[in-house]
């Protein structure tokens, strides 16, 4: 069994990844991260660089939690390769980060979160990311 945690180089994706990181050592589990993009790697902000990709490597060793991280280019959405991999390790919980989206925003786009939420055979821990604190005047 593992840990999942779809990793998105923004405020929600290290919420989800700080948030999978503690729930690896409290069920000592693996922890698989995963950063997708569906092809478009080079323009695509979700794709995390290498020297993001190698922090997170760094941080993951000093947590001492046992990790892999994967990066995927395929032409399947996010959430169908997270899916796809939950089923394959039978994991025990996937770990996503949420954004607030306008209703617009709901309407016209679909949600990844969203379907993962609603399709995942294990449990799903979605996290908001933290709130920034406003500067000082």
């Amino acid at each position: 069994m593992a840990i999942i945690v779809g990793y998105v180089p923004t405020p929600e994706g290290i919420a989800a990844l700080d948030s999978a990181i503690e729930e690896a050592r409290l069920r000592g589990q693996r922890l698989v991260v995963v950063n997708s993009s569906r092809g478009e790697a080079l323009v695509d902000k979700r794709f995390a660089s290498g020297a993001e990709w190698q922090s997170i490597e760094q941080r993951l060793t000093d947590s001492g939690v046992d990790h892999e991280l994967t990066q995927l280019v395929a032409s399947k959405d996010a959430a169908d390769q997270i899916l796809r991999l939950a089923e394959e390790l039978n994991a025990e919980l996937i770990v996503i980060g949420l954004r607030r989206r306008t209703p617009v925003g709901k309407l016209i786009l679909g949600s990844q979160a969203q379907t993962i939420l609603l399709e995942a055979e294990c449990p799903v821990l979605a996290i908001k990311s933290h709130p920034t604190s406003p500067e000082p005047a």
